[in-house]
């Protein structure tokens, strides 16, 4: 199951791990009608798309309903969802903080939490167990000014991850937990977060981006493909010794 998984890395995380033979639930908000479901389903036949608001706990009690219905277990989580705020610390409204917090790491709590029984269930069925790959950012990692909202949800996002990873190895639960902290992907959200950064700081947003590309050692972004690459990795067996891990995909941007 991939939360968020219609665009963007979402989107080329479910290409992967469909590409490497697995059923994927696909949820996101569109309605089961809308433009995008329809055409995610024509390039992956197999996969089933489930509606959820992930900020609901209801919602993701209902997807784990049908997912026990249909399957009887889970073997993966991938919980994907999110959204970014820039912005000096003292304009920020709390509003649109609590909005950014529920977004990035309630959703993560509500996955991790509503699925670790269908997750164990999986996992006892593996020599290596079932896995869970929550998605956070080099913000997550480091610092930058005017996205304090943002590094607070993804530096939170990485030691929740290194808590249940912990905890369930700790109780015996088959259970691999392991953060993955893109760098700067080429994916619409991106390109919307800089033109709101760049409509304040009298920029362009592509001079803000060609800007981020070059100070990334490798001088350029990533594509979602290659962040969905490592994620079909740390669900596979091949992954079997990693949990608490943080997998940095940055370009060596963090490197410095």
């Amino acid at each position: 199951m991939v939360s968020g998984g219609l665009r963007g890395i979402g989107r080329a995380i479910c290409d992967a791990l469909s590409s490497g033979g697995a059923l994927v639930y696909v949820t996101d908000l569109d309605a089961p009608d809308a433009a995008d479901v329809t055409a995610m389903c024509a390039a992956m036949p197999d996969a089933r798309y489930i509606q959820l608001d992930a900020t609901s706990e209801a919602a993701w009690q209902a997807a784990r309903e049908q997912v026990e219905r249909e399957q009887g277990q889970l073997d993966i989580l991938v919980n994907n969802v999110g959204a970014d705020l820039t912005g000096k610390v003292q304009d920020l409204k709390l509003e649109d903080w609590r909005r950014l917090i529920t977004l990035n790491l309630d959703t993560v709590f509500l996955g991790t939490k509503t699925f670790q029984p269908l997750l164990a269930k999986g996992g006892a069925s593996t020599p290596y167990g079932s896995s869970i790959i929550n998605i956070s950012s080099i913000m997550g990692l480091v610092g930058m000014g005017e996205v304090s909202a943002y590094n607070a949800s993804k530096g939170g996002v990485r030691l929740f991850t290194k808590s249940n990873a912990l905890e369930f190895a700790d109780a015996g639960i088959p259970i691999r937990v392991n953060s993955v902290h893109p760098g700067f992907v080429d994916t619409p959200l991106l390109r919307k977060g800089f033109e709101a950064w760049a409509a304040r700081s009298g920029e362009t947003a592509q001079a803000m981006i060609d800007a981020m590309a070059a100070t990334t050692p490798i001088k350029r972004l990533a594509q979602p493909s290659e962040i969905g690459k490592v994620v079909a990795f740390l669900a596979s067996d091949d992954a079997s010794y990693m949990t608490g891990s943080e997998v940095v995909v940055d370009g060596g941007w963090t490197a410095r």
